[in-house]
């Protein structure tokens, strides 16, 4: 392809961008096939000779559209959003035109120093203190594997990478039962074992880890001869939106001297807004903290903003330097592939510093104050359905809730058909939950384009759905 055919297929992508998200709430949410209908449409070999790029975009309409659920449509409230905005879009067009490998200060010193300034606006934007330093990572799970695999080096003073684990000391891990599944993962692949993360009971309003059960567990751990390693809280967790108490969690890890992470992936970008960190209180004394940008700060996954007290003990425990990976006279730099687990870095800072100018702080916080006040407008009008249940109240614009109609029998069952049928149906897309052993409907309002209409147009349709769902 010469510079001006693909000058011309670059605009024509663009073009077919603007129209896409254009045009996108007029598609079913969720990807309306069935299982190997995209894959049977797909040749069993690839082509020996190029294919004109014409046929190409054609297939991409023809074949690949038609499977693909729509994460930037208005009506989707499922999961989380994997959030996108025209200025984020604007910044990824140039990260890939650039295609640079971020690993090293050397390899785009713009890209480094870039991300370091960012990364404190960040910090500033959600009230942590000076004293944490920041990096990109590629998720929230990256971000707790390298927190919990720092947490394991310190327990073990820093000679688990040197030494191995075998025969160590048996470490703990503890954390309630509303963190993500992620945590579970890191618990594995940093080898402390599933039978050492030890689940805290629950409590209040928020569904937070109970801190004097917390306590009595790490001080039976100790009495038995086991070592206390690492305490992950969530602000916001998946489920239900659970908030752990922070402030006491973080005064525990301090009496045991026990590593804290706070898992903050989807609310940590509410603590934009100075209403919401009464949920925060306490993160300031966390060893790290994780949030994603690219969840509910209208930034293009993936960017994921990790937050860590002390750099060194990350970088002691994740980097290798290599003769072939050292800059040479050169001083007072950072090299971020240190401070990650992957050794290669996108340029993932670019697109975070053109939707924070590009929107300015108050903008964002706008955009976060209406998805919550949605999701308390609509939580309040399920309650007062008599055919609805609202199983849990918005924490921030996540809550959950169930059709519970008089007479009905199995009402988990009848949620599960309900579910299906509100997704098959294509106007709006939801999830579902489990919550104190019942299957429950989450709701969570955060994507980028979505008004009140939305909210209130996926409201209708479940309960045209659940109508028909009963009658017949």
């Amino acid at each position: 392809m010469d510079d001006e055919t693909f000058r011309a297929w670059a605009h024509r992508a663009a073009d077919w961008s603007v129209d896409y998200l254009a045009g996108v709430g007029e598609r079913p949410v969720r990807a309306q096939v069935a299982p190997g209908e995209i894959f049977r449409q797909l040749p069993a070999a690839p082509p020996t000779e190029g294919e004109p790029m014409e046929r190409i975009f054609s297939d991409l309409d023809r074949v690949v559209m038609p499977g693909m659920t729509h994460w930037q449509h208005p009506r989707f409230f499922a999961y989380f959003p994997a959030n996108a905005s025209p200025p984020s879009m604007v910044a990824e067009f140039v990260t890939a035109a650039l295609a640079a490998q971020c690993m090293l200060w050397q390899t785009s010193p713009a890209a480094t120093e870039l991300e370091t300034r960012v990364m404190d606006w960040l910090r500033q934007m959600i009230g942590l203190p000076e004293g944490f330093s920041g990096v990109i990572q590629d998720s929230a799970s990256g971000a707790t594997l390298a927190a919990l695999l720092t947490a394991r080096e310190r327990a073990l003073g820093f000679t688990g990478n040197a030494k191995g684990l075998a025969g160590g000391p048996v470490l703990r891990v503890y954390a309630s039962a509303q963190v993500h599944s992620s945590v579970d993962k890191a618990v594995r692949i940093a080898g402390f074992g599933d039978a050492n993360l030890v689940r805290i009971p629950v409590s209040g309003p928020l569904h937070g880890m109970d801190p004097d059960a917390l306590d009595a567990a790490i001080r039976a751990d100790r009495e038995a001869g086991l070592t206390p390693a690492a305490i992950v809280a969530c602000l916001g967790g998946t489920s239900i939106g659970a908030c752990d108490p922070l402030e006491a969690v973080a005064a525990v890890a301090r009496r045991h001297d026990v590593f804290f992470h706070v898992d903050a992936a989807w609310a940590g970008s509410a603590m934009i807004c100075p209403e919401f960190r009464d949920l925060m209180r306490g993160a300031e004394a966390a060893d790290s903290l994780v949030f994603n940008p690219h969840k509910w700060l209208f930034t293009h996954f993936d960017c994921s903003a990790h937050f860590v007290r002390d750099p060194k003990a990350l970088t002691d425990t994740l980097g290798i330097r290599p003769p072939f990976l050292r800059t040479l006279g050169q001083d007072g730099f950072v090299d971020y592939n240190e401070w990650s687990i992957p050794l290669g870095r996108r340029f993932r800072a670019l697109k975070l510093w053109f939707v924070i100018r590009s929107y300015g702080v108050e903008a964002l916080r706008g955009m976060i104050r209406d998805h919550v006040a949605w999701a308390r407008e609509l939580a309040g009008i399920i309650a007062a359905d008599p055919d609805f249940e609202l199983t849990t109240a918005p924490i921030l614009s996540l809550f959950t809730f169930r059709y519970a109609p008089a007479g009905a029998d199995d009402l988990d069952a009848l949620n599960a058909r309900l579910v299906e049928r509100i997704n098959d149906d294509g106007r709006t897309y939801l999830t579902q939950t489990r919550h104190d052993g019942r299957f429950v409907i989450r709701f969570q309002v955060g994507q980028t384009t979505t008004t009140r209409a939305d909210v209130m147009t996926a409201w209708a349709a479940v309960r045209e759905i659940a109508a028909g769902l009963r009658a017949g």
